[in-house]
C-alpha cells in the first residue's frame, strides 16, 4: 500500500514510518521542520530510514505548499502533523490555529480528489476531552487549552469532509506518548534528561496530576491497525497504566540511581488533571491491546537517552 504521513519526521510520525516501511508498504513522507524544537532532532529522525527505497520525503509545509504531487496515488493517509505543546499554545494562537487547522483543511481539500484513497487516519489528542479524560470516546469534549481546541476543530473539519466529500476518516485520539524517540520538549524526556545530568526537574503544580501512558510501539501497532477500522469511528489509544508525577519520577530516580532534585513551579494553563484511556473499542474492533508495560517502556528510555548523550559527548 502507498502511505502518505505528514509530520513524517517527529517522535510518532518516524516510527510510524519505519514500521510501514518494515512491513512492505512504500511511504511518502512531509514534513515542514517548524522549529518548535531543534530541526537537527527531526534530522536525525529522518536519517534511520531516509535512505530506504520504498520511502521518499518532501520538506513540504500543508498552510501553503502545493500538495498534489506528494500525494499521487496514495492509498492511505496518517496525518500526523501538528503544532503541539499547551503553553506556547496561549501566546501563539495563530501559528497553532494556522498548522493545526488550515493544514488539516489543505489536505482534505486535496484528499478528496484522490480514487485511489481507503483511509484518512487523524492524529488526535487525549487534551479534546479537558481537564478530566477518563473513560471512553463517548466523554465530553472540553477542551482547556488552545491546542486542544484547534485538535478538536480539526477533528471536526476531517468529518465536514466526511460527510460533504465521503473521505473515509477515523480518528485516533492519543494519550501520553512516550519511548525512544520522545521529543525534547517532552515531560519525561526532561525528567530523564535533569536525572542523567544532575540538574533541577522542573515539576509544575503539585505533581498529582495523572496520564495514561501509551508506548510508542503501542501507538504505532494500533495506528496502522486503525488502516481496517470502520470509516468514520473514533479510538482512544492509551496504554494501560496510569500514573501521577511524583510516581513516575520515583520511577526514573530508581532506573537512573540518583534522586532527583525537584524545582517547584506553578501548574501550567490548560494542563488536564487526569486522563485514563479506556480502550475498550479499539480492542474490540481492531484487536489491539497495549503489550510494553511502563517499567519496561520507561526503561527503554533511559536506556536510549543514556546513549543519545554519550554520542553528544563523544
Amino acid at each position: 500500500m502507498k502511505c502518505l504521513v505528514t509530520g513524517a519526521a517527529g517522535f510518532i510520525g518516524s516510527h510510524l514510518c519505519e514500521h510501514l516501511l518494515r512491513n512492505n508498504h512504500s511511504v511518502v513522507g512531509l514534513d515542514a521542520f517548524i522549529p518548535y524544537y531543534p530541526r537537527a532532532v527531526k534530522e536525525a529522525n529522518l536519517a534511520r530510514f531516509r535512505s530506504h527505497p520504498a520511502f521518499a520525503f518532501h520538506p513540504l509545509d500543508l498552510r501553503c505548499d502545493p500538495l498534489e504531487a506528494a500525494l499521487a496515488d496514495v492509498e492511505a493517509i496518517f496525518h500526523l502533523a501538528a503544532m503541539p505543546g499547551l503553553s506556547r499554545s496561549w501566546t501563539d494562537f495563530e501559528l497553532y490555529e494556522s498548522c493545526n487547522l488550515l493544514g488539516t483543511q489543505r489536505l482534505l481539500e486535496a484528499a478528496r480528489g484522490l480514487p485511489c484513497l481507503r483511509r484518512f487516519l487523524y492524529g488526535s489528542t487525549s487534551s479534546v476531552y479537558g481537564r478530566y479524560g477518563s473513560g471512553d470516546e463517548t466523554l465530553p469534549l472540553r477542551p482547556i487549552s488552545p491546542y486542544g481546541v484547534t485538535k478538536l476543530a480539526a477533528e471536526n473539519l476531517c468529518r465536514a469532509y466526511a460527510e460533504e466529500y465521503g473521505l473515509p476518516v477515523v480518528v485516533l485520539r492519543y494519550f501520553s506518548v512516550y519511548g525512544p524517540g520522545q521529543r525534547p520538549d517532552m515531560g519525561y524526556y526532561r525528567f530523564i534528561e535533569a536525572l542523567l545530568s544532575g540538574q533541577p526537574v522542573v515539576v509544575h503544580g503539585d505533581g498529582l496530576q495523572s496520564r495514561s501512558n501509551t508506548y510508542i510501539s503501542d501507538c504505532v501497532a494500533a495506528t496502522t491497525a486503525a488502516l481496517e477500522a470502520p470509516i468514520g469511528e473514533v479510538y482512544n489509544v492509551g496504554g494501560g497504566e496510569t500514573a501521577n508525577v511524583w510516581e513516575i519520577l520515583g520511577k526514573l530516580e530508581r532506573l537512573v540511581g540518583r534522586r532527583a532534585v525537584v524545582q517547584r513551579e506553578p501548574a501550567r494553563r490548560g494542563d488536564q488533571r487526569v486522563t485514563a484511556a479506556d480502550t475498550t473499542k479499539l480492542g474490540r474492533h481492531l484487536g489491539w491491546r497495549p503489550r510494553v508495560g511502563l517499567d519496561e517502556g520507561l526503561a527503554r528510555q533511559v536506556e536510549w537517552q543514556q546513549g543519545r548523550m554519550q554520542r553528544q559527548a563523544a
